[in-house]
């Protein structure tokens, strides 16, 4: 995977330790996280507030001697689209706002990355000007612009779904773009309609068998032929934004699309095997708010009780119970209600972006693990910790002996009922986390969730 860098703060970074904005120390400490997690320096400055956005297109605008916009009172030309590809604009963060004659002005978040500049030199065959704008701001735009590019586009669920099969549209013997987005949007479809949230592709002799996973059951629903497959799978992965070229090693994407007036994430996971490649998408749903998922009153009570202190808040379940869903929401909450707290996630894939809330996706290709970031996180001063599946012992003690600097920790344990969590509770391993739970949240189903505040719980599983 392609290092994350910006030249421009990379090149004057130093000038903001001149012009008092950033002490020395911080940067040297900047630099490091931006490795670590692989990302620029100038998000990192941002995520920990050092710096605030605006500042520091101030700061770059005067060295620089160029003017900035801000995207969100910007209407751009959209006509100019198609002069940079939706690849390139997120690869280099940038996005065409107008053209005039033989001049195309972009907006760029390192306005000295001339490899990108003569990029879209090269493939706009025109002039190019380039403004400053955030990196935010740019991503912003991109996704709203490139919309219809990047999303398999738009599902009803509530046309023509009655015996719907997704097979009808392999009939068609147009086998362009179009025709391959059509039969990923009829997957889906399929999978939506049945509720299933697990997706298969796996390449077998006649071509590739789409699996749908439910209640712990493989469901054939058909084969992509042979003469569709390899096509389609490099569909998905370009839209995904992996690398299409790509099947010797594992890959981790994502890809939105809309259902009815739902906006849904789909990760997308490819895995070599000697078969060849196996896909496997996993559907997550937007997150509803917790009080209406929540029977109760008392059970926001003791959440918020939780939240308030220092302490583990546990979320069990079995798999494909809700896990992810009912803790996107409860971050949701609290980013909400905590509007002065540092909240952090540490992830595989960030499922949905949620504001107030700095998500951390684990990069492996540049070595950015869950014991790397146990190492940096304390350097970002966070009071709410939110880690995806911990398995390593030593990572487990180390944040949960955060507890004992106020900090709050969400945590997933899976758990197919009360009892199994009681059993598995009984090791010796799981001593600290016992007594320092504040909180647990148990999804027995979609509509059985249980509450335990801290008193209840030690009762339990003593």
């Amino acid at each position: 995977m392609e290092t994350v860098t910006n030249k421009t703060l990379e090149k004057l970074k130093y000038d903001l330790v001149r012009a008092g904005l950033v002490p020395y120390e911080t940067i040297e400490q900047a630099e490091e996280i931006a490795n670590a997690q692989n990302v620029n320096i100038g998000q990192v400055l941002i995520n920990s507030g050092t710096l605030s956005e605006s500042t520091l297109i101030k700061f770059l605008e005067s060295k620089l001697h160029l003017p900035s916009v801000n995207l969100e009172d910007y209407s751009l030309d959209k006509k100019c689209l198609k002069y940079i590809s939706y690849a390139d604009a997120r690869r280099y963060k940038i996005i065409p706002l107008f053209k005039i004659e033989n001049v195309l002005t972009i907006a760029m978040a390192d306005p000295l990355d001339l490899f990108a500049i003569d990029k879209i030199i090269e493939t706009a065959e025109c002039s190019i000007e380039p403004v400053i704008a955030s990196e935010t701001g740019i991503l912003k735009a991109i996704d709203e612009n490139y919309n219809l590019d990047v999303t398999v586009g738009k599902i009803s669920t509530t046309e023509g779904s009655e015996g719907f099969d997704w097979r009808n549209e392999l009939h068609s013997e147009d086998l362009n773009d179009n025709h391959l987005q059509k039969i990923l949007r009829a997957i889906l479809k399929q999978a939506i309609i049945e509720k299933v949230h697990e997706v298969s592709l796996k390449k077998e002799n006649d071509g590739l068998a789409v699996n749908f996973k439910k209640n712990g059951e493989i469901l054939s629903k058909g084969e992509i032929p042979n003469v569709l497959a390899s096509s389609l799978v490099a569909k998905l992965k370009t839209l995904s934004e992996l690398d299409p070229s790509v099947s010797e090693v594992p890959q981790l994407g994502k890809l939105c699309f809309n259902v009815d007036d739902l906006t849904v994430v789909v990760s997308v996971s490819t895995f070599p095997t000697i078969m060849g490649e196996r896909i496997f998408l996993k559907v997550y749903m937007p997150p509803r708010k917790l009080s209406n998922i929540l029977k109760s009153k008392q059970q926001m009570q003791v959440i918020n009780n939780a939240i308030s202190g220092s302490g583990i808040i546990l979320v069990c379940g079995s798999p494909l119970s809700g896990k992810t869903h009912v803790i996107y929401s409860l971050l949701s909450e609290i980013s909400e209600k905590e509007k002065h707290k540092n909240i952090m996630t540490l992830e595989s894939l960030a499922k949905y972006n949620l504001e107030g809330v700095n998500q951390c996706e684990l990069n492996e290709n540049v070595n950015f693990n869950m014991d790397k970031a146990a190492r940096f996180i304390a350097f970002q001063s966070p009071d709410i910790i939110y880690l995806e599946g911990v398995k390593n012992k030593e990572i487990f003690d180390y944040f949960a002996s955060l507890v004992y600097e106020d900090k709050t920790i969400i945590m997933e344990f899976l758990a197919n009922n009360m009892e199994e969590l009681r059993n598995k509770m009984a090791f010796s391993d799981f001593e600290t986390l016992k007594s320092l739970i504040s909180c647990m949240i148990f999804i027995h189903s979609q509509d059985s969730i249980e509450v335990f505040d801290k008193e209840t719980i030690q009762q339990y599983l003593a």
